[in-house]
């Protein structure tokens, strides 16, 4: 097996810079849209076949250093008792919100085996077919919690912040079932066979850093001791961070996920010993191609051959993306020669 992607997870050198996307399992794929077109994204995760072919098709058409489970952060939540549906142009719309401590009270203790089983029968088919490691994930426990009170997504989280504020006890039970919930999730998901984790807490740029050391951090700190005796790479990602990034280390993860905002030599500085995932803007891939060259190089040429880099996207691909050009960037990454302590902090291309 290719364990490149392992092994700078672990901060162990490795014979090429791994690469692989998140989101690279979806529409920017034709052959997933001729999947979609006879089956919903709930239909795919509840079918193995099905679900294991879709996190394969990347493997196959881009040489990815490694696959990544298909799902939704959604999906372990109907193992709570939360009723949801997933609309397209829309997202997850939760049909009865959480406003108070009795609707968290509400909430269904977490049984993988009943909640997600045709998903950890699908890991058990892409570890028998994949080349690469296979990676599992799971909705943070602050984004998962956005989408129970706002009902759905939302650009403030007026209702999130302002339930975390007015009734600190329910907001704390809220998050204690999802910290909960997610260990037995990614637990199953590690014995079903995956060789890593990523927390992806997509919404918590949303936060000021007083309200993520108060409110989200303990949380995550409890999470991440609760998933170190599963001995695989964990990776903690967030979307519009930069400012959190201490913080965010702080509260653990083996990988810190880099969004695009912040040049990859800075947040490298800003999370110290740890490897890091990351970090081009995925809408440069709707431009020239030469736009997207000169600037994966230069995040290459930050991380300096240092061991624990995994190069990423900021955040996910986008619908739009030509999947060729992805293979473009796959090739790149791995035929860059960076030498090593070159790297400077905050420079531009």
């Amino acid at each position: 097996m290719n364990d490149r992607y392992l092994r700078a997870a672990r901060r162990e050198p490795v014979d090429r810079t791994p690469v692989w996307f998140m989101r690279q399992a979806g529409r920017s794929l034709p052959e997933f849209r001729a999947v979609r077109a006879h089956a919903s994204l709930v239909e795919i995760t509840r079918d193995p076949a099905l679900c294991a072919e879709v996190t394969l098709q990347p493997v196959r058409r881009l040489g990815v250093d490694a696959a990544i489970l298909f799902a939704d952060i959604t999906t372990p939540l109907a193992g709570l008792g939360v009723a949801f549906d997933i609309r397209p142009g829309v997202g997850p719309v939760i049909e009865r919100p959480i406003a108070s401590a009795a609707d968290v009270a509400r909430l269904r203790p977490f049984e993988p085996a009943e909640a997600v089983a045709p998903l950890l029968e699908a890991i058990g088919l892409i570890r028998a077919a994949s080349p690469v490691p296979l990676i599992g994930f799971a909705g943070a426990p602050f984004t998962l919690a956005c989408y129970l009170v706002e009902g759905g997504p939302s650009r403030d989280f007026l209702r999130t912040k302002t339930l975390m504020h007015a009734d600190p006890a329910a907001w704390a039970a809220l998050m204690d079932a999802l910290v909960e919930m997610t260990i037995r999730y990614l637990g199953a998901q590690v014995a079903a066979g995956v060789q890593a984790v990523q927390l992806f807490d997509s919404w918590v740029g949303g936060l000021g850093p007083r309200d993520y050391e108060r409110s989200v951090g303990p949380w995550m700190r409890r999470l991440f001791e609760g998933l170190a005796p599963l001995g695989v790479p964990t990776t903690h990602f967030g979307v519009g961070t930069a400012g959190l990034l201490r913080l965010q280390a702080a509260s653990g993860g083996d990988v810190i996920g880099l969004d695009w905002r912040i040049a990859l030599a800075d947040g490298w500085a800003a999370v110290g010993d740890r490897a890091v995932q990351g970090n081009l803007d995925p809408a440069l891939l709707l431009g020239p191609f030469e736009t997207v060259a000169e600037t994966a190089r230069w995040i290459l040429d930050q991380a300096g051959g240092r061991p624990g880099h995994i190069f990423n996207l900021g955040h996910g691909v986008l619908p739009e993306t030509d999947p060729d050009d992805l293979r473009r960037l796959v090739d790149l990454v791995h035929e860059h020669a960076t030498p090593t302590n070159t790297f400077t902090t905050g420079s531009t291309p």
